[in-house]
């Protein structure tokens, strides 16, 4: 089993050759670039429905690009790069494929563990197989760096002239990461962890902290879900609701964040400037 990862945002993946985030926040996903861009930064939580963290968004997915941004930057670095790569005479090179969802849609999506009944009922902690097969078919066909590596380096070099490459900066994932681990030592959010853990006792399941029970060795071993795994993740989503772990928690991390942000608002702006500058340029080569 692929464990569920707790990073600070948004994994990365080589995308004509380079780094660039690919399961981006879920700030202005579905609304127009221009609106996206224009509108005034604020670093405020956001929940859309309540009931569902992947519709959530932390205050520092402010400063980050979104998926959509990242996909159309990317896409049109992978345009510049390929031309550039036929130029040199490797006509045969491709770009990376873009990887598909895997253990959540969104930054807050699986960030405090599964929440979906039905899910857990099905998979467990695992990905479901159709979403993990396809995002390990994309990786088998990813050939961007079988290629003459002095050819492409110069081209990628040539793209970062045109269009400059996006990434989640380290600053952004430094606040994501640190709020994550002090929200979990907040007061509220331990109590929500004991009575969750009460619950799970309940029945029949000994865990002092959610995260324990996804990361059971005896699930991240297995290749798919045992019986005991579905029944735990259903019990584990039952106790999550009734202890209100995913709000309290996200509640907990938003309010770390906005303090964090204010430490360094100057340096995150000018960040959130560079993402707009780079899609500006995209924009004008589509």
């Amino acid at each position: 089993m692929k464990p569920m990862t707790k990073l600070a945002l948004p994994a990365l993946a080589v995308a004509g050759g380079i780094l660039v985030a690919v399961a981006g926040t879920s700030l202005a996903q579905g609304e127009s670039g221009t609106r996206a861009e224009t509108a005034a930064p604020v670093a405020k939580a956001f929940v859309g429905d309540p009931e569902d963290p992947a519709t959530w968004r932390l205050p520092v997915e402010t400063f980050a690009p979104t998926k959509a941004q990242t996909r159309m930057v990317s896409a049109t670095r992978d345009e510049l790069i390929d031309a550039c790569m036929d130029g040199k005479g490797f006509p045969e090179w491709t770009p990376a494929p873009d990887l598909p969802d895997l253990g959540g849609t969104t930054l807050t999506d699986w960030r405090y563990g599964i929440h979906d009944a039905q899910e857990a009922r099905a998979h467990g902690y695992h990905p479901d197989p159709a979403a993990q097969n396809a995002y390990d078919d994309a990786l088998s066909r990813d050939k961007s760096g079988d290629t003459d590596r002095g050819a492409l380096r110069s081209c990628v070099d040539q793209a970062d002239g045109g269009v400059p490459r996006l990434a989640v900066s380290p600053l952004v994932n430094q606040i994501g990461g640190y709020s994550y681990q002090t929200a979990r030592e907040a007061p509220e959010v331990q109590k929500a962890f004991q009575q969750w853990s009460e619950c799970m006792k309940t029945k029949g399941f000994a865990y002092a902290q959610p995260m324990d029970a996804a990361e059971d060795s005896r699930f991240l071993s297995a290749d798919e879900a045992t019986e005991l795994e579905k029944d735990t993740a259903v019990a584990d989503v039952a106790c999550r609701d009734k202890a209100n772990v995913e709000k309290t928690w996200f509640d907990a991390e938003a309010r770390i964040q906005e303090q964090e942000i204010s430490k360094s608002r100057a340096a995150l702006d000018e960040q959130r400037a560079g993402i707009k500058t780079a899609v500006a340029k995209a924009r004008a080569l589509d």
